[in-house]
């Protein structure tokens, strides 16, 4: 508590509290709704399954429309990158040494994960475990790794997306809905592989709103660069994005639920879909309508201070919270009290509460025990100029929640523009996206002895070794 109250005395004035908020509250709703939605229940030969309830649940297809908060990740991330990209250069530095600093806050704590899970296989594996079975659990841990990817390739896309919006403004964004809409047509009247794009054109285009949010700091940026953010804009942009998401799913053909349903023709969130960006408007108006109070609300010491919590970690609990599930399961079943009342049944809904209550405990140790890998990841850079406390980014495991450690960045010399250094973060980036998206990809039937498939295995470590070694200064000369 000392700790987070020195932080939160020492915040600069001028921080956009908010979006450190913002972060959080989405964090929190992805951990929630996962646990929320999660269906227990045994397959036929006697082993722990579980599935997402909204398939027995059409009733709560619409309240998916606030809990699919992926669009509010993209959009802070936008905000958090334009912010630390500029401090970066105004101190010097290029987009190179950016990348580079960037990736300790995104690959340390993913490593421990997967580490862990592969160390975890191996000994079942030794012990006897089906490798089959294997897969199945270790499937199920790294759900989160699909969101993290999209989100790996939009960091290493900052700098030339961020050039484009310095250009063209808002146009960037409006281009990349264009091209989401014909990836739908693909998938509506074929052929479906134009949708393919949508994977990155539909993040991207809510990160160059984030850009564009950055931008209304200066009122000296021309008007087509700032995102409109007055109530009367926030207004606007909540209904348009409703009336577009009711006539997108209601009268259109797109699904009502935001988030994956087994059986439903589309699924809006892979790729994201037209009907995800009206969410994203319709988010986007709702966050700029109470942005005037929250950021009231956090000018008290206690609220902060929670917000500065949670993002100190929040890295940690997004990659964990599925293994606390798998965990607490695999205990209640060895114990032989694992509940598995029929989804939609008062048992059941009795059980939501124990079974939130229990899964955040088992989280919590697990945070403690591998969150201070996120914060070394922020520790262990040498000390620079301080840049604007905004540059943060809690969701790519950004520095700590307050603006003493958003001061510690690798010096901008470190490095400099070398065309070695660049290819090889670029290589880098490309490893560790390729290991992960090849993870996503590999049916959770597979026979993995390891839990993860050796090539997407040796892919990541690779591409995370390249990283740690640029970032101990490694290609920086000649």
């Amino acid at each position: 508590m000392r700790r987070l109250r020195q932080l939160a005395e020492r915040t600069p004035a001028g921080r956009e509290r908010y979006v450190d908020l913002l972060r959080a509250l989405a964090i929190t709703m992805v951990v929630l709704g996962h646990w929320a939605v999660t269906v227990i229940g045994y397959d036929r030969a006697g082993r722990p399954t579980g599935h997402s309830a909204l398939g027995d649940l059409p009733w709560a297809w619409p309240l998916t429309w606030v809990a699919q908060v992926m669009p509010v990740f993209f959009l802070v991330g936008g905000y958090a990158n334009a912010a630390s990209l500029t401090a970066r250069r105004s101190r010097g530095g290029d987009a190179t040494g950016w990348l580079v600093d960037r990736s300790a806050r995104l690959v340390r704590p993913t490593t421990a994960l997967l580490v862990v899970l592969a160390i975890g296989a191996a000994v079942a594996r030794l012990r006897g475990a089906d490798a089959t079975e294997i897969r199945t659990v270790v499937w199920f841990a790294t759900i989160p790794l699909w969101f993290l990817v999209a989100y790996l390739i939009v960091v290493p896309l900052t700098p030339p997306m961020y050039a484009l919006h310095r250009r063209f403004g808002l146009v960037v964004p409006l281009v990349l809905v264009g091209l989401v809409a014909l990836g739908d047509l693909g998938r509506l009247l074929g052929p479906a592989g134009l949708a393919a794009g949508n994977y990155l054109f539909g993040w991207l285009a809510v990160h160059q709103l984030g850009f564009a949010w950055y931008d209304t700091r200066s009122p000296d940026t021309p008007r087509r660069r700032r995102l409109p953010t007055s109530r009367r804009a926030g207004a606007v942009l909540l209904a348009v994005g409703l009336v577009a998401l009711v006539l997108l799913t209601i009268v259109g053909p797109y699904p009502v639920a935001m988030l994956n349903v087994p059986g439903q023709r589309l699924d809006n969130a892979a790729p994201p879909s037209l009907a995800l960006l009206a969410v994203a408007t319709a988010q986007l108006g709702l966050i700029l309508l109470l942005q005037a109070s929250a950021r009231r609300w956090l000018r008290r010491t206690g609220p902060w201070q929670a917000v500065i919590a949670v993002n100190s970690v929040v890295l940690t609990v997004f990659l964990w919270h599925l293994t606390a599930a798998v965990l607490l399961v695999g205990l209640l079943d060895a114990l032989g009290a694992l509940p598995t009342p029929r989804v939609g049944s008062p048992a059941w809904w009795a059980w939501r509460v124990p079974w939130l209550l229990a899964l955040a405990a088992v989280l919590a140790a697990l945070v403690a025990v591998f969150g201070p890998i996120e914060a070394r990841s922020r520790r262990h850079a040498p000390a620079g100029p301080a840049p604007p406390a905004e540059g943060d980014d809690r969701l790519a495991g950004g520095r700590h929640g307050g603006p003493a450690d958003s001061a510690r960045t690798v010096p901008a010399a470190a490095g400099g523009g070398h065309p070695l250094r660049t290819g090889l973060a670029v290589a880098g980036y490309a490893g560790v996206i390729a290991g992960l998206l090849l993870n996503s990809l590999t049916r959770k039937s597979a026979p993995e002895p390891l839990g993860l498939p050796a090539p997407a295995l040796v892919a990541y470590l690779a591409g995370a070794g390249v990283l740690r070694l640029l970032r101990s200064g490694w290609g920086s000369r000649g």
